[in-house]
């Protein structure tokens, strides 16, 4: 049987981020597409701050990796490498102490990718160089979608991403933790290609973006109280905090049902639980992935709403 198959199309990057610090950096500081790059490398990656000072200069994007908290530097370059940037990255990470360095571009001269070659191979070991190629895809009339290729990468990085947690010394309770994310993506994965998962690590909590940098959807398990949670976590934004507040009665008929709201001096949090027998009981597991499920679409819905008001 003949089939039909759509055709690929690549899109110029310029085509859709005409500037790289007004148009490229906003949308690559969005957490869900920080995750898209996290997924590409093998590593969580999370914002601190865009156009970041060091010294005279701005760099593009700070982060940090989320299980260890080193430094992670982003330059973006919509065009082909050059000694400028080359430069910049290095200023760049010796002046936030970066132990993760990432060039993102739209070509790479053979000379710069030798130059990222020659830095991984004779720096300190817990430095990482990496050049990524960004490009953007479309089928038909379909919006582009961004794609993102390793062009370099430290040696043995693919390995030791891979395996750098399982090296580690987790507990019992670390393994299983790690375990049932592993099970919730894949049992999310498989229902909803929509939602962007990132990688499963062996903590007792798991974030969902909202696409903001200002809120997160955070599911949390208690194994010594048995209870499951799904919370908006508000890193450190009052203002957001307060604004929700006042629309409390609204927000929690919306959802459903009380919720607990919690005002620590940094982060807020808005929160429900469920409380189980076992949370790591396997016979109830695909229950508990449900709720969870459920509730990390209902709050994306609900809260994606009044993130949107409240940035108007």
């Amino acid at each position: 049987m003949n089939k039909k198959l759509a055709k690929l199309t690549k899109v110029d990057l310029r085509e859709v981020f005409e500037n790289e610090a007004t148009d490229f950096t906003p949308w690559l500081a969005q957490q869900e597409n920080l995750d898209l790059l996290s997924e590409e490398i093998g590593i969580p990656i999370k914002l601190i701050q865009t156009e970041a000072k060091v010294g005279n200069f701005s760099l593009d994007i700070l982060a940090q990796e989320e299980i260890s908290g080193r430094k992670i530097i982003i330059e973006n370059q919509l065009g082909n490498t050059n000694h400028d940037h080359l430069g910049k990255i290095i200023t760049y990470a010796s002046g936030v102490d970066a132990k993760i360095i990432i060039w993102i571009v739209r070509e790479n001269r053979e000379e710069h990718q030798k130059a990222i070659d020659w830095l991984n191979e004779h720096t300190d070991e817990n430095i990482s160089f990496f050049l990524i190629k960004m490009e953007l895809w479309k089928i038909e009339n379909s919006p582009p979608a961004p794609k993102f290729e390793i062009i370099v990468k430290p040696n043995e990085w693919a390995r030791e991403s891979r395996e750098g947690v399982e090296r580690a010394e987790l507990t019992d309770t670390e393994i299983q933790q790690r375990d049932f994310w592993r099970k919730f993506k894949d049992f999310v994965s498989k229902r909803d290609e929509k939602i962007r998962l990132g990688k499963p690590l062996p903590k007792n909590w798991y974030d969902v973006s909202m696409g903001s940098p200002e809120a997160h959807v955070a599911l949390t398990i208690n194994s010594i109280k048995n209870w499951l949670g799904c919370e908006i976590y508000i890193r450190k934004n009052k203002d957001l905090f307060r604004f929700l507040l006042e629309r409390k009665e609204e927000i929690e008929k919306e959802i459903g049902e009380k919720a607990e709201w919690i005002d620590a001096p940094i982060a807020s949090a808005i929160k429900i639980k469920k409380e189980v027998p076992n949370v790591f009981d396997q016979n109830e597991a695909e229950n508990y992935f449900a709720w969870l499920y459920q509730k990390t679409i209902l709050f994306q819905r609900v809260f994606g709403k009044y993130l949107n008001e409240f940035k108007r």
